[in-house]
């Protein structure tokens, strides 16, 4: 087995060989791929019918939908949406949580940085580097893991930079004001007299000013790639669960969104050389109990509080619903730990199955924590109706969950994890519905139809989904 350094410097000459530039006559300039994320749509909801979906069901008819899309491990937000657009697990591309896992050091947790640079956080290219490379143009709208990429030429990010030449030009054409820009800028005016500081926009404004940006960056700068990802749908299912009235209502809105920007496609005149992906980075499972992890941990003397603060611990857990890593903190205790700490959660209620990550992360599309300091040295997955909580206050190990009703993170094996899959335009078959497609093919598959190459990706082109040559 290469060592730790021999494996980063190996991924960063896989990285530079990808992302030197190529002859960008090989690319297609004239193709556009439009790639849709709508966050946390579960396959099963697909199904229902009875779901108020007229503009994505237009696009399954008329293309290829699949009846379930299989997900990667983490079944996290930023873990899933580096593997659609780089074709690898996160074993390999490095994103684990929604941002930057930085060690605390002795007796410390962890933090996280969401907004660190995409170099630091990805480890292999992506298929938007090798676009820009190629010689194409690229927007995203809302994407993530992606800060600071150098290889994206128009962006609106979550938290949007006012000064970006993209938010400047809506508000040149009248299409955003300058209070919606400064609504989702991380710097606010401080209020005065004369001047009203903006209201933060809610989930679902948000989307809808995202669907303005990205109906507005087609239409005006017709960029090769297109990644554009609402948010508000998550939301409502970790608030009330999804299946709930408030989560079909979320979903009935996204298609809504999907519905204008497909308008705005329309309108550019480029339909015909355009092909548009939907997709999700994962589904959703019902909650009804939280597992504090960390409270097991404190109990058993591994930890201490100052309040609700972890105070030192030898080991803590970090948690994402339906996963929680737990962390040696000395690694000089690694070996004398892990078996105490796997014992531990063995036995403790809501706890389905624990991985020594050193041995077992593999198997999962994970790496080991030599491999990547982000990764726990145990990987915990609950029971059904659990999830985990950070939380370390109090003495119960389990509680009725509050204000929250669906989680993901499960294990990307369970079928209530599995994602939604729709393409449709050029380069597309018509009328076609598969069984199954994994999301690590959806990068080659955006490669292939903008004729770029992405040497570094696992995932292969959809053959079954791609029209021809």
């Amino acid at each position: 087995m290469k060592s730790p350094l021999l494996r980063r410097l190996a991924w960063a000459l896989l990285t530079l060989a990808a992302a030197a530039p190529v002859d960008a006559l090989a690319a297609n300039k004239d193709r556009h791929v439009v790639l849709i994320s709508l966050d946390g749509f579960p396959a099963y909801l697909w199904r229902d019918q009875t779901l108020a979906l007229p503009n994505l069901r237009r696009l399954a008819a008329e293309g290829v939908v699949a009846d379930a899309m299989t997900i990667a491990n983490p079944s996290i937000t930023w873990p899933n949406h580096t593997t659609l657009v780089t074709g690898v697990y996160p074993q390999k591309h490095g994103v684990l949580y929604n941002g930057l896992v930085v060690r605390g050091g002795l007796g410390k947790p962890n933090t996280i940085e969401p907004w660190a640079d995409k170099a630091k956080l990805v480890r292999v290219p992506t298929v938007y580097d090798a676009a820009f490379h190629a010689g194409l143009t690229t927007a995203e709208i809302d994407w993530v893991a992606i800060t600071r990429p150098g290889t994206i030429n128009w962006s609106f990010a979550e938290i949007v930079d006012p000064t970006a030449v993209l938010p400047r030009e809506m508000v040149a054409a009248g299409v955003a004001t300058e209070k919606e820009i400064l609504a989702v800028a991380e710097k606010k005016p401080v209020a005065s007299a004369n001047v009203e500081p903006p209201k933060r926009l809610n989930a679902a404004e948000r989307d809808e000013l995202w669907t303005r940006a990205a109906s507005f960056v087609f239409t005006q700068h017709r960029p090769n790639l297109l990644m554009f990802h609402p948010l508000n749908t998550d939301g409502q299912h970790h608030r009330y669960g999804p299946g709930s009235p408030e989560g079909r209502t979320a979903l009935e809105l996204a298609d809504q969104f999907v519905g204008t920007l497909v308008k705005a496609i329309d309108a550019s005149g480029r339909r015909a050389q355009t092909t548009i992906l939907v997709t999700t980075d994962h589904g959703f499972k019902k909650v009804e109990k939280f597992l504090y992890a960390n409270v097991a941990l404190k109990k058993a003397g591994h930890l201490r509080t100052a309040g609700a603060t972890i105070a030192q611990c030898d080991a803590f857990a970090g948690t994402q619903g339906g996963i929680a890593m737990i962390y040696v903190t000395d690694p000089a205790k690694r070996a004398e730990l892990v078996p105490k700490l796997n014992e531990l959660f063995a036995a403790t209620e809501g706890v389905a199955q624990v991985i020594d990550a050193a041995t077992g992360a593999h198997a999962h599309g994970m790496p080991t924590p030599d491999e990547n300091q982000g990764m726990g040295e145990l990987i915990l997955y609950p029971k059904a109706g659990y999830s985990f909580s950070a939380a370390a206050i109090g003495d119960a190990i389990v509680g009725p969950s509050v204000n929250y009703g669906g989680s993901h993170g499960y294990h990307s094996s369970d079928p209530e994890l599995d994602g939604i899959f729709i393409a449709q335009g050029a380069g597309i078959r018509r009328g076609v519905k598969l069984e199954r497609v994994r999301n690590l093919d959806v990068a080659p598959t955006i490669a292939h139809l903008l004729d770029v190459a992405l040497p570094t990706a696992d995932g292969k082109p959809m053959e079954h989904v791609l029209a021809g040559p």
